[in-house]
């Protein structure tokens, strides 16, 4: 292999050693499971983004609803 590509790869699994899980402290999962940390909070926000995403996927018409990929379902 070229060096340039040995410390290309070198660097990449650098950064994928440092970026690994941690385990949580009992204090800690108080933080992780507040509201603002969810997904989901906003419900309207997540529908809307839903129907937009499914609209523009022609193959799939909604979550649980049928259509045909237009929009107006």
């Amino acid at each position: 292999m070229k060096p340039q590509r040995l410390i290309l790869l070198g660097l990449a699994l650098a950064g994928l050693s440092l970026s690994a899980c941690t385990s949580v402290q009992p204090w800690q999962r108080a933080t992780l499971a507040s509201y603002e940390m969810r997904p989901d909070r906003d419900p309207l926000a997540t529908s809307l983004s839903e129907h937009i995403f499914f609209s523009r996927e022609a193959a799939s018409g909604g979550r649980g609803v049928g259509g045909s990929g237009c929009g107006c379902n």
